[in-house]
């Protein structure tokens, strides 16, 4: 056999010898605290199944897209998502890499007189240098399970950014709208307030109204004056909050939101079909947690297999040239080794001290999925618990805004026949306002809700998606 065919031979033998070597078996993801077999708050009795990725779109509102869209492009949060799953991805090819053999290209040229009055001498060589790590008990094979399964948690946390940014879009604009139904009661009772007051300064005036009741006229106009002028501000600073998230120039906002001023959205209810262990799959924050424990488990794997012994083999392969004297020898050169075989005696305690590390990470990510696990279960019976309540206290709520609308117009029709008293004006007018608040204040809540449901259950996310896939449809 040609030195160059035995090369060869040894080379693939060692690649079958690396082929066969013990691939390391990581623990799965553990099963986490026990799930509860059923939601123990109240469900939502008026929801319609719906995919949760398209819920956005089934919202009445044409502004809520668009600004979501911007939030997309915009976001740092998910901008650092995307730059991890790259990082995860070249790692991952790292870690592949690993395990193949190394083979460079080399070349040399010397000119050299190894006794004096001997002729020069020169050497050329141009060839391919070879070396390999043969992953007998599975190291290399641990560190590429363990980028895979990170790339995987990368992208699975990719998807939970997309949903996060798409609900604190929402949570911002719910709270924008609602602050400006706010500021349109304050407007009008303020408008209210200081008629009130002009009438009853000229009323003084001319004797037929105690300064007092002027006093407190022009009391009240001033305070709801101020309480206007707070609202006001809030407004401004929830609008300055949106203008950041979506980064979009602010007279451009506030032109798309002016045709729906003071209009809250309103979601279409969603059904809640899943049980509590649907959400294993339904959640990116999840499946994250779960690809970290495979991870862990294969360093811990990778550090266990380096304590072992390491085999590496090299070789090459080259065409050398030797010209002396003026005679020129051309030909091949090969070399098959060593293979060195590295048994640890002895490090100081680096590679336990590694190999332990590596445990307690394993044990971190565990304990870590396993919070987020009862989080997430938590997550979900709140929303339902927020829900059920702001249904309950809606009827009350729509009740008591009209009956005290109703007393206004009917305190300000007795004070202007004067069988009441401007004290009896004021106090019916406050008790209008709050309720009107209040009103608006639990129509805000329940879309929080909802939105929060929607955050809770993965947002229309399935283990499934891949980076490609989930990129193209919308928020």
């Amino acid at each position: 056999m040609k030195p160059s065919s035995r090369a060869l031979v040894t080379l693939a033998a060692a690649a079958l010898l690396s082929a066969c070597a013990t691939a390391p078996d990581p623990s799965p993801p553990p099963a986490g605290p026990a799930l509860p077999t059923r939601w123990q708050a109240p469900l939502p009795h008026d929801g319609a199944a719906a995919d949760l990725a398209q819920w956005w779109a089934r919202f009445n509102d044409p502004v809520l897209l668009p600004l979501q869209e911007a939030a997309q492009q915009a976001s740092p949060t998910l901008a650092s998502a995307l730059a991890r799953v790259e990082r995860a991805r070249a790692s991952r090819a790292a870690a592949g890499a690993a395990g193949a053999p190394r083979l460079d290209a080399v070349a040399s040229a010397s000119s050299a007189r190894q006794l004096p009055g001997q002729r020069t001498a020169h050497l050329a060589s141009a060839g391919l240098q070879a070396a390999w790590e043969l992953d007998l008990f599975g190291a290399v094979a641990a560190g590429r399970q363990a980028a895979q399964a990170r790339l995987e948690g990368a992208q699975a946390g990719w998807h939970d950014a997309r949903v996060s940014v798409a609900a604190e879009v929402a949570s911002s604009y719910t709270a924008l709208r609602a602050c400006e139904a706010q500021l349109a009661q304050t407007r009008l009772d303020t408008a209210s307030r200081a008629e009130t007051a002009r009438l009853t300064d000229l009323s003084a005036r001319s004797g037929f109204t105690a300064p007092a009741d002027a006093a407190l006229a022009r009391a009240g106009a001033a305070q709801a004056r101020g309480q206007w002028l707070s609202q006001q501000a809030q407004c401004d600073t929830l609008l300055k909050g949106l203008v950041e998230i979506t980064d979009l120039p602010e007279p451009d906002l506030r032109q798309r939101l002016a045709a729906g001023s003071a209009r809250l959205p309103q979601p279409a209810p969603l059904s809640l079909t899943a049980l509590p262990a649907a959400l294993l799959s339904q959640r990116p924050d999840l499946a994250a947690a779960a690809r970290e424990v495979v991870a862990a488990a294969a360093d811990r794997s990778q550090s266990q297999a380096r304590e072992l012994p390491q085999i590496s083999l090299s070789g090459s392969l080259a065409g050398a040239s030797l010209r002396s004297g003026g005679v020129t020898n051309n030909g091949a050169t090969w070399s098959i080794g060593p293979v060195v075989v590295s048994l640890p005696l002895f490090d100081g305690g680096a590679r336990t001290a590694s190999t332990a590390a590596a445990r307690a990470s394993y044990d971190e990510a565990v304990a870590l999925y396993a919070a987020q696990l009862r989080r997430a279960v938590r997550e979900v019976e709140t929303a339902l618990v927020a829900l059920d309540s702001t249904a309950q206290r809606e009827v009350d709520a729509l009740s008591a805004a009209r009956d005290f609308e109703a007393s206004l117009v009917a305190t300000q029709a007795r004070q202007q026949g004067g069988l009441a008293s401007l004290f009896d004006l004021e106090a019916a007018r406050r008790n209008a306002v709050l309720a009107q608040s209040t009103l608006i204040e639990l129509q805000r809540e329940r879309v929080t809700a909802w939105i929060s449901l929607y955050r809770a259950l993965g947002g229309g996310w399935t283990a499934t998606d891949d980076l490609a896939r989930t990129a193209a449809v919308q928020p």
